[in-house]
Order: C-alpha cells, then sequence, then structure tokens
C-alpha cells in the first residue's frame, strides 16, 4: 500500500517551525510543527482544544478567511495543520504569526467555551492556548527558512 505524505517525512529530524507540508492544486497544507516529534513532549488535549478553538477563529476572521480551508491538531499531539487555498506561503506564514500574537494578547475566555457552541467545553483553558500559542510565535518569528521546506540530515 502506498504511503501518505506525512508518513514520508523524516520525523527524526524534524524540529518545531512552520512548514509546507503538501500542495494539493490550489490547496497548500502547512504544517505548525509546536513539539519535536517522538521527544516524550506533547500537547496534552486540553491545550490542542484550546488552541485550535482560538486559532481557527481568529484566523477565520483574517484577511485570509474566504481561503482557509481548515485548522485542527496533529494526532501526534505534535502540532497543526492549516489548509488554505489560493495564497502565497510568507502571506499565510505572516498571518499565522498575527493570529498568534492576538491569541497571547487575548482578553477573555476561549472562544466557543459553551455546552451550545463545543461538544466538549469542559476541555478549554486559555492559558493553555496562550502558553502554546506564545512558544509557537516565539518559534516562528526566529525561523530562518524562508522557502518553508522541511529539515534533512
Amino acid at each position: 500500500m502506498e504511503k501518505i505524505a506525512s508518513f514520508t517525512i523524516d520525523h527524526d529530524v524534524l524540529v518545531p517551525g512552520f512548514y509546507i507540508s503538501r500542495i494539493d492544486g490550489d490547496i497548500t497544507t502547512y504544517d505548525l510543527r509546536t513539539r519535536k516529534p517522538n521527544a516524550g513532549d506533547y500537547m496534552s488535549d486540553a491545550t490542542m482544544h484550546s488552541v485550535e478553538h482560538m486559532f481557527a477563529t481568529y484566523v477565520r476572521n483574517s484577511e485570509i478567511s474566504d481561503d482557509v480551508i481548515y485548522f485542527g491538531p496533529m494526532g501526534c499531539q505534535t502540532g497543526f495543520y492549516l489548509l488554505v487555498r489560493n495564497q502565497a506561503p510568507k502571506k499565510v506564514f505572516d498571518i499565522a504569526k498575527d493570529v498568534l500574537k492576538k491569541i497571547v494578547d487575548h482578553e477573555g475566555d476561549v472562544f466557543g467555551k459553551s455546552a451550545i457552541e463545543c461538544g466538549h467545553y469542559e476541555n478549554l483553558d486559555i492559558e493553555l492556548a496562550k502558553k502554546e500559542c506564545r512558544f509557537m510565535l516565539e518559534t516562528f518569528e526566529a525561523q530562518t527558512n524562508m522557502e518553508f521546506t522541511y529539515p534533512t540530515k
């Protein structure tokens, strides 16, 4: 059976950063990697869930809102996928950093933190989201790879 594209990435050399995971026509999948894979440091469910609510809401209210397809956590608990149509990678990178800044500076609770809006609203924590987004923002601001390619050995 053919491997899916994400299984062909060498996870032994992967470090936190902003990467282009794949391009399918006019849709680009971005890998917003927050953790080094298989290193024992994984996001908790509450962290992933909280970041998902915050980032998805802010990015869907950004200037690229009409081109955002999806934002959500990776099952391996080491990052997030962002799927965007028809946008230059540098612009998406800049928007992602802006979204992270907004989350870090956010006043109030997690967006959608109610039983009416979310199927597991008790599992949302703004401080967990802010902590994770602060780390992601620092990582992205230090990034020098503006081709957004995965590292190799």
